[in-house]
Order: C-alpha cells, then structure tokens, then sequence
C-alpha cells in the first residue's frame, strides 16, 4: 500500500533517555542483580481486571497514572532511573567512549538534497553542535536564501520539542507546521506568513500532524483528536486569521477501528482524507480550488479491501489489493468515483511481487516493489507499458526508495538507495535515458565501507516457512562460531525491517559483533502472506521466527551460543518479551525499547489510545479465541518463576503509543518472579515519548547507553 506516516502504531523510532531523580520507598524486599545495592521493588497491589471471560488479577495495575502526576508512581519510576544510573556508573568511561565514537559518524554540519517548488529551491540544513534543523528556501532568480523555520530557537528552553509536517501554501507565501513540545505527539498549528516573517499561534491544539492547503492559501485542513483516546476524530476547516469558534467540522469519523490522515495530491488539485484501518481503507477527495465544497469518496470502505490513490491529469490511480493479495495497481476518471466496479487495471497482481509504493509523473509510472523481499523500483511507461523496466542496483542486499519528487510533468525520478554498507545515496534518474546523476552521497566521518560485508542467509521455521536474514561484519570475519551476535527484528503491522545503513551499529561491529536483521513474518519482506502469516491467531510465528533465525545463526556458526543479544521496541518490545519468556536461556541480554507488553489488559481497554484501531492487528479479547490466543503469549501475563537474560527496558512517560505503565509494570513483575541474578534494568525518559528523546546527539547519548549495557555484560569476552 502507499505509506502512511507510522504514528499511528506502536511503531518504534528511538530510545528512551533523560532521568528526573526522586527517592523511593521500597516495599518488600528484593535480589540484587548482580548490581551494586538493591532494586526498587514495587508494592503489591491486587486490581482485577474484568473480561467477558474470566477475571485476572494484576498486582501492578496501580502503576497507571494517565495524569503522570502521581508521586508514589513518579517516586518509584525515579527509584529505577537511580538504580540504572548506579549500575552503569561502572562503565560509564565506556559509555562516554561509544557516544564519542557514535558523534563521530556525524557529519556536524549537513544539507538535505535541495528540491524545486514555484519560484524556490527548498532544503534542511543542520549547523555544527546544533541538535535540530534549520529548513530555508532560496528564490532561483534572485538567489537569496531564507531561513523559514529554526527549530533550535523553538526549542530553546524546551525539554522536548518535535516540529512536524511543514507545508507551504500553493502560492509559497506561508507556512504551515505543527509543534510538539511534549512528545505525546499532540500538536499545535503555526503559521508563518514568509513575506513578513509574523508567526501566528492559531490555537487549535490536539492536533494530529496531518495539514492540507486548499488553493485559496488562507483556508486549512487538520484533523482533531480524540482527547482520551488520541484517536484522529475530525477533520477541521480552519480559515486564517479567524476565530477558533469559527473552524468548521468537515468530516467526523464514527468508527473507532480508523484512523484519518489529510493531504494534497502531488499536483495540488485536491484535498484528500484517506481512512485507514488495518484491512480497510477508504478515500474522500475535495476540489483544492472549492474548500467549502463536498467532499466525495473515491470507493466506499469495505472489509478486506484496502487502496490509496493519486492524481494524474483528471484521472486517478489506485494502489489496491482488490482481487490482489500483493496488490496492482487500476485507475478511474473523476467523473467515475464511488464504485470500485468502474475501475480499470494498469498493473495486473503478481505472485511474486509485493507492491509497496507508487508515484505517477505525466508519462511514467513508478512502482516501489518488493521481490524476494528486496526493494526494487521499477519504471513503467504510460506510452508502453510492455516496456516497463527494473532500475539496476549496485548490490545483492540493498533498499531502494522513493526521494522527495514533488513534480508530475518531469521524466525525472529521485530516488534513494542504501545497503547495510552503503550510506544514503540520492539520484536523479532521467527514466528516459536510463542516465542516473548522483545528487547526494551521504557523507559519514570516521567510516570506512572496504572494512566490511553484507550477505544475506535464509533460516528454515518449524513449518518449512524460509526467513531472509540480512548480516553485517567485518571483512575479516571468521564463520566459526565464536562472534558476539546483535539480532533486532520487528514484526508486526506489515512493516518491513529494510537492510538500510545505520551508522550506529558500527560500533558493535568493530567490537567483533555480527549485526543481524530478521525479517520475521508480521512484516512484508515476502509479500502480504508475510504479515498475514503474523499476525491475529498466527502471531506466534513472529516469536518462534525470531528464535529460529538466532539457532541458525548459531548452527551456522555466525555467532557463538552464549553471546547472543536481542533488541527490538514498541510491537519489537513485545516481540523481545515473547522472546524473553520462551526462550530465556537462549540470550545472554534483551533490550526493549518502549515495549507493548501487557497485551490483553491494554487491549480490553478502548480507552487507551491505538486499542480500537488494532483489533485486526492483535485480535479484539472480548471474543474467546482471541483472549485466550492472546493470554497465551502476552509478555507480562506469562511472566513466570525461571531464569531470565539481562535486560534493559526503557519507556517515555509521555508516550502515546505504548504507555509508561505498560513497562513498568511488566519489569516489577519481573523482579519479582525471575529467579536469576542477571541485571534488569528500567529507565524511564521523563520528558519524552515513544521516540525517545527530540535531538539527534541526544538519541545518540540513548545508544551508548544500550551498547554499553550489552558490552559490559560481555566485559572481557568482547573484542577491542
């Protein structure tokens, strides 16, 4: 399907970081982890939690505090931060030592590819120590450059401060953008008129980061959000320069199980509110030269039937799995909209091939495909569609994606291509001569590809199912089973876990480490069966994949048996609680970032927010088979007397996706049944959210933090 930003699952973008340090006063007493003093330990308190099919008592309900105000529950997240802090203070020499290595992969000062627009080339530009961006234009005549926004002086004085979604009006005289300076991802509408340089705080606040223009360059689209549940509720029309009472309700969504988006379509004629569930879509279009016109959709919501769309010269193309598990691609002109059954096909279903993205120029079509779980792109003439073609790619493991094209009438596509080896790479690829330009080459200091390779190995599942594995080492590595392994997987949500460049990891791999990406099903590496196989009653898969992929790495003697780590975050965290309770012994550490443990409770729920939209996703626990499937591997419920790994846990207190307490709850409770005295270790970011924290060094501080915990638990046995 054409991609949607991915705020709207438990999809993990960071760690967490900072601390507030209060005291606590510890209930009972507890083990002590190997660690210097004792762990906090949570009072027991007992809540029963009521379901259509039995009651469960949860001796950590009382953590939750939807307010964060509580000070026994903000005392003994505290206490844990405290306890973190005094264990890693052993080996914060080799913290500091990872931060530096990792700040030194960091080009300080940095530009974004510039792109046209009207009269203006616009770019991202990052200067030297400063943690955010600075996104100027320059006028093409005239060659003057404008700074249009510093984050960095927005963000002074600020905690946390995430500014999304900058849009500007069709005839480039304002701005629109949206401001987050709690990380709930909760936002507030600005305005910046670029002629005179004022900034308006409109007022409307709650909301999601979507924003459209209509064509007037006064009027707005956002969405509203449920304040409870978070959930996208209502799209706004707000004209500038008016009153907040006077902003119009132009769709409200009455079905909890979607969340909204608004856009414009690349050429700017329309205004579109697209309706995503997880296997329903549906589209509504508005003329951008009409804002208080109707609003028509493209084809009514249906179960099992997903799309998205584009526009192209008064006609429509349509990404769909209509009869099309893997997706193809249809179009149908505007006088035609509201029944699918007018719709024509472009690119028949393959098999083979997964879909991914499209984007649609006067004479081409593009298509962002997936085979073998390799993301290709290929190239698709209007004229001749016969002719289509797979633009080439420089290695056997590789991702390759769209860039920022925001013209249609153009036989010029960016795209994008990066490897586990190779840094960003954007191109300029004239789709009639097959000629490609390099505009960018990522530039990474203290980096050096020739030291190291990539290769991909399959592992064999229980059930006979093949799962690609994408690896990374050093040339010099020797197969004989005595490597430390870093293995991260995700696996839920049909997102797909892509062999991209991460500069980060290099410090492990010099370290002697094989980093290893599974692509478990729950994901689409193998097309749509991938997630369907992973997903509702066969979400176990994810789990035993992922256990699979570390036995074959073992057997195959890319890592030795007692130096495995996992890591994974928010449906990763739940994929490394999984992980941690069936097969503890088979993981010398875990780390879970913003983990989604407490499956059930979370999802008996709908207050909470994500709960409604996913039942598709997990399976709704009001229905039998469902609860019991879902009890039956919910980390925090099978939470059980045994040995656990070392473990690292992080969270956000303001974390819309998988709340604080999620976490918390799920390490009191391990603390106190495991039987072991491995260390685990909780930190709480108290001024952050799902993505941990807001700037770039600062997330870099996050990941030595987790090397460190993972080196030190090696201490000798891990190389220089």
């Amino acid at each position: 399907m054409k991609l949607k930003p991915f705020a709207n699952t438990r999809y993990w973008l960071g760690a967490a970081a900072l601390s507030v340090l209060v005291a606590c006063q510890p209930t009972e007493q507890t083990n002590k982890d190997s660690t210097q003093g004792q762990a906090p330990v949570a009072k027991r308190q007992p809540y029963t939690v009521v379901s259509p099919h039995g009651e469960r008592v949860d001796y950590y309900y009382w953590l939750r505090d939807d307010e964060r105000k509580d000070p026994e529950i903000l005392g003994y997240l505290n206490a844990e931060n405290t306890y973190y802090d005094t264990y890693r203070a052993d080996y914060q020499e080799l913290t500091n030592e990872l931060e530096k290595e990792l700040l030194g992969r960091v080009k300080q000062e940095d530009t974004s590819v510039p792109y046209q627009r009207g009269d203006y080339s616009y770019q991202t530009a990052y200067e030297a120590g400063q943690e955010y961006p600075i996104y100027t234009r320059t006028h093409l005549e005239t060659g003057e450059t404008q700074v249009m926004l510093d984050v960095n002086a927005l963000a002074e004085g600020e905690p946390f401060m995430q500014v999304s979604n900058l849009q500007v009006s069709p005839d480039q005289s304002k701005l629109a953008y949206v401001v987050d300076n709690v990380g709930r991802r909760q936002y507030e509408l600005h305005v910046k008129n670029l002629v005179s340089g004022e900034i308006t705080e409109t007022g409307i606040t709650g909301i999601s980061a979507a924003i459209a223009w209509a064509k007037d360059n006064e009027t707005l689209f956002v969405i509203e959000n449920d304040p409870q549940t978070l959930l996208s509720k209502r799209v706004i029309k707000y004209q500038l320069g008016q009153p907040i009472a006077t902003a119009e309700v132009v769709y409200e969504e009455q079905d909890e199980t979607f969340y909204m988006w608004v856009s414009n379509t690349t050429d700017d004629e329309y205004v579109t509110i697209s309706l995503d569930a997880t296997v329903s879509d549906e589209v509504h279009v508005l003329d951008a030269d009409t804002p208080d016109g109707e609003f028509q959709v493209v084809a009514p919501r249906e179960r099992d039937l997903k799309y998205s769309v584009e526009h192209l010269n008064g006609r429509w193309i349509i990404l769909t799995d209509y009869n099309a598990p893997n997706y193809q691609v249809m179009q149908v002109s505007h006088d035609e909209l509201g029944d699918k059954a007018r719709w024509q096909p472009l690119v028949e279903h393959d098999a083979a091939v997964f879909i991914q993205d499209f984007a649609v120029f006067t004479d081409y079509l593009v298509l962002n495909e997936r085979r073998e779980g390799l993301r290709q792109i290929r190239v698709v003439p209007w004229s001749n569609p016969e002719q289509s073609y797979v633009i080439n790619a420089d290695e056997p493991t590789y991702v390759m994606y769209f860039g920022t094209n925001v013209e249609q009438d153009t036989a010029v596509l960016r795209y994008r291509y990066t490897s586990l080896i190779t840094p960003t790479v954007t191109y300029a690829y004239n789709m009639a001569t097959r000629e490609r330009e390099v505009l960018k080459a990522t530039d990474v200091p203290n980096y050096d590809a020739s030291r190291y390779a990539t290769e991909r190995t399959w592992a064999t599942a229980d059930d006979g199912s093949r799962i690609p594995v994408s690896l990374l080492y050093q040339k010099d590595f020797k197969q004989d089973g005595s490597a430390p392994l870093y293995q991260y997987a995700y696996g839920s949500y049909g997102s797909t876990s892509e062999p991209s460049f991460r500069s980060s990891v290099f410090s492990l791999v010099d370290r002697g480490f094989v980093y290893a990406i599974a692509h478990i099903r729950g994901g689409q590496e193998m097309g749509r069966h991938w997630y369907e196989e992973g997903k509702l009653e066969n979400k176990k898969n994810t789990f035993t994949d992922y256990i699979d992929v570390t036995e074959h790495l073992i057997a195959e003697e890319y890592a030795h048996p007692g130096k495995v780590f996992g890591m994974g975050g928010s449906a990763g965290g739940l994929l490394m609680g999984a992980v941690a309770n069936m097969a503890p012994e088979k993981y010398r550490g875990l780390v879970a970032h913003v983990p989604f443990v407490d499956v059930v409770t979370t999802m008996l729920d709908e207050t909470i927010p994500l709960t409604t939209n996913e039942f598709d996703e997990w399976g709704n626990p009001q229905s039998q088979p469902y609860y019991d499937y879902m009890l039956s591997y919910s980390p925090y419920d099978q939470v059980m007397k045994q040995a656990y790994p070392a473990m690292l846990v992080t969270t956000g207190l303001h974390d819309s996706q998988v709340q604080y307490f999620e976490p918390a709850k799920w390490v009191a409770k391990l603390r106190h049944m495991k039987t072991d005295d491995n260390p685990l270790m909780f930190k709480t970011n108290m001024e952050a959210g799902h993505g941990g924290a807001s700037g770039r060094f600062a997330r870099l501080k996050e990941t030595a933090e987790e090397y460190a915990f993972i080196l030190n638990l090696l201490g000798e046995e891990a190389s220089p």
